[in-house]
């Protein structure tokens, strides 16, 4: 204990001997750190929010008809041509029905699955939407809201409404924020929206909905299931789109695969749908990381050079120092210790700026349009952003100064007190 009081003793001594080259070393390392913090709290924190605007609302698994050509052909069920190559042209898609085929018992055997948090049904119906003698298309998609609510964070999408008004009225409609200010309506107004039948249908708007996407908002409304089935001119047993949230995303593809070859139907997972989207994501984070991992590596090139010069102005010192009794180990440890502090030191104070800083950020406004809940910047508070900071401030203080160290251990003092 007394030798280790004896070593941070000296090192102490020539760091406060040193005080303006000991604090630019641990200014490079606060600012290192600091960097590192503000940039991956932000920019973790920013890809967090575009990928929720995707994936809050993105099922995990989507489950519909598509419309696709028939994968048999008349040619290739007729035993006449078998074994000739047989040419067709002009293939057209299979006459195939939007309705799910009995969608409610697959809801019903979907919710008894321990891998499902739960399923939503929807209907999707082609209208106009009617201001006088303007006729704009639409798209009215047919909800339980409350569900979609609690899995899919509908509330967070919607303006002056919320999901319990429209459940409360079946003649409510959430329309889409481009469409409404083009037809200049506003909250109790009535929407006539007119059906591939020729019927008009008198909806009020308790809501307005917003996604970030004008072109998602020019055409998207919302209603309750049971007006859509209505709009249709469908029973309750018409579903379209079945939407299912999982306890956990690894398992959309696997799952997707199994309930597509079990009821024949196609079943589309999260991953599959965004795949553009998550490499966007991960190109973002990968820069995020070499940047910040650069600033890091420059802070510790910096405390280097620093410890290297000091070593070479304290050569008179380290003569002493061994001429005493201290062996090239201590003198090593000497100088390790002193990368060691200034490391701890500017780390600390590197977390604290960092903190700080992207406090500030986080509160700052942030209000655009396209993004009606965003109200600050999104900042990541991530506790493992710190720990890595702090982790690497002394690696990198370690490193920096074992090299000039391993100098300092190995200079014969004799060699010096002959040269003086």
């Amino acid at each position: 204990m007394k030798w280790l009081s004896i070593i941070l003793g000296i090192s102490k001594t020539h760091l406060f001997s040193r005080v303006k080259q000991s604090s630019v070393a641990a200014l490079g390392v606060t600012f290192g750190i600091g960097a590192y913090i503000i940039l991956m709290s932000f920019m973790t924190g920013l890809n967090s929010m575009l990928d929720g605007l995707v994936t809050n609302r993105t099922p995990h698994i989507h489950i519909y008809n598509e419309i696709k050509p028939s994968v048999n052909q008349p040619s290739k069920l007729y035993e006449g041509l078998k074994g000739n190559m047989n040419v067709i042209s002009s293939i057209k898609p299979k006459n195939t029905p939007l309705k799910i085929h009995n969608a409610l018992p697959i809801i019903n055997h979907l919710k008894k699955d321990d891998r499902v948090k739960g399923v939503t049904p929807q209907v999707k119906a082609q209208v106009f939407y009617l201001g006088g003698a303007i006729e704009l298309n639409g798209m009215v998609s047919g909800i339980d809201p409350i569900m979609e609510a609690k899995l899919f964070n509908f509330d967070d999408y919607l303006i002056n409404g919320n999901a319990r008004a429209l459940k409360n009225n079946i003649n409510g409609i959430l329309m889409g924020i481009g469409a409404a200010n083009k037809l200049s309506l506003k909250i109790g107004d009535k929407v006539q929206l007119a059906t591939s039948k020729g019927e008009i249908i008198p909806l009020k708007i308790v809501g307005f909905y917003q996604s970030g996407l004008a072109e998602v908002d020019n055409i998207q409304s919302y209603v309750n299931l049971t007006t859509a089935q209505r709009i249709l001119g469908e029973n309750k047993s018409y579903i379209s789109d079945i939407s299912i949230k999982l306890h956990s995303i690894d398992e959309s593809l696997g799952m997707s695969k199994e309930i597509s070859k079990q009821f024949g139907i196609t079943a589309i997972d999260i991953n599959t749908a965004n795949a553009q989207f998550e490499t966007g994501s991960d190109i973002r984070n990968l820069i995020s990381y070499a940047v910040s991992i650069t600033l890091l590596i420059v802070a510790g090139f910096g405390i280097y050079n620093i410890l290297n010069m000091m070593i070479y102005e304290k050569m008179n010192d380290i003569a002493i120092l061994k001429a005493t009794g201290f062996s090239g180990f201590d003198v090593k440890v000497i100088f390790i210790s002193q990368a060691m502090i200034i490391g701890l030191i500017g780390g600390a104070i590197g977390l604290a700026v960092g903190y700080g800083v992207s406090v500030l950020i986080d509160a700052a406004p942030f209000e655009t349009e396209a993004l009606p809940t965003i109200k600050t910047y999104p900042v990541n508070f991530d506790p493992m952003f710190y720990v890595i900071g702090i982790i690497f401030a002394i690696v990198s203080t370690f490193l920096a100064g074992y090299l000039p160290a391993r100098k300092a251990q190995k200079i014969d003092p004799v060699d010096i007190i002959r040269g003086q």
